[in-house]
């Protein structure tokens, strides 16, 4: 069993350049991630190109995501979206405080 409150921030160090991550589950074709951001941002130019689908909510903070065609998305706590895979983006805005608590779920996701 595990078992745990997404909500926990103690234990975490934060870095002022790297998100923390912390793995809650995986399996052969699915695993979910919680993410805390503190104002961290994706590198200029860079852009995120999974091989993989990802649904993602953001339960605490406010962020924005741009996407490689132009187009931009704010999002707030209890806000989420599917990704598809080699859907290309980035992340250009994460609140500080509070910090964004972020669940990912990356796989083979059917909606």
């Amino acid at each position: 069993m595990i078992q745990g409150n997404i909500f926990d921030l103690d234990g975490h160090v934060f870095d002022p350049l790297q998100e923390a991550l912390e793995t809650l589950f995986s399996g052969s074709r699915v695993s979910a991630v919680k993410i805390i951001s503190r104002g961290h941002v994706t590198e200029t130019g860079k852009w995120y190109d999974q091989h993989l689908d990802e649904w993602v909510v953001l339960l605490q903070g406010t962020a924005r995501l741009e996407f490689e065609n132009g187009e931009i998305l704010n999002l707030s706590g209890g806000d989420y979206i599917l990704l598809p895979a080699r859907k290309k983006h980035r992340v250009t805005y994460t609140s500080h405080e509070p910090p964004c608590i972020w669940l990912a779920v990356h796989g083979e996701l059917k909606t």
